[in-house]
């Protein structure tokens, strides 16, 4: 006569039973990123705000927010630069760890006015954290094709000077270069901030 000994009956029922639940709830595939597998961004060099030549390569292992916009830029460029900083802002008191991962980059469409002073000012104006670049008309205008960005010479302004007219995407990436998604800054900074917490990890 075969004796069952209880103890590990119990034992054994409880994990069929764990592994028919596991099996009726299998684990959410992880969500696919709205940008993946996009001909977005690539390979440049362009100009820090110290002269410094500065390689997409060079932010290998971070997470990268890239904005396009001019300094010149009377009402979009910088509410939409201030709606990135503060929702790094808001990232950083709720989960420091990460965005310390993320570098925000701000590249201009303007590289007739925008030098590389001009554009570290304006970077800096929002967050010591944002990264300035610009570069010669001809390095502007690949990145901007690589990156899939509109930018054309606008209205001449009666005071002087004139508009960029572009597009403006805030674009996310990941540590390895590839586009992930696109920043709500147009709902403002806290969804910035959910957006950023949803996929930096």
């Amino acid at each position: 006569m075969n004796r069952i000994n209880k103890p590990s009956a119990i034992r054994l029922v409880a994990i069929l039973a764990a592994l028919a639940v596991s099996a009726c709830n299998p684990a959410a595939p992880p969500e696919e990123p709205p940008l993946a597998g996009a001909a977005i961004g690539g390979d440049f060099t362009l100009t820090g705000s110290k002269g410094q030549p500065v390689r997409w390569s060079d932010f290998a292992g971070k997470y990268r927010v890239v904005y396009f916009g001019y300094t010149f830029c009377p009402d979009v460029c910088p509410t939409d630069m201030q709606r990135v900083a503060q929702g790094l802002k808001v990232l950083k008191a709720k989960d420091p760890d990460a965005a310390g991962k993320i570098v925000p980059i701000f590249i201009t469409l303007d590289p007739a006015r925008d030098t590389q002073a001009v554009v570290g000012e304006f970077a800096a104006a929002f967050s010591p954290d944002i990264v300035g670049l610009t570069g010669t008309p001809e390095q502007i205008d690949a990145v901007a094709k690589a990156f899939k960005v509109y930018y054309a010479r606008g209205e001449d302004q009666p005071g002087g000077g004139y508009l960029v007219d572009h597009s403006n995407v805030t674009y996310l990436f990941g540590p390895d270069g590839a586009p992930i998604a696109t920043l709500p800054t147009d709902k403002g900074a806290d969804a910035v901030a959910a957006e950023l917490a949803r996929w930096v990890n």
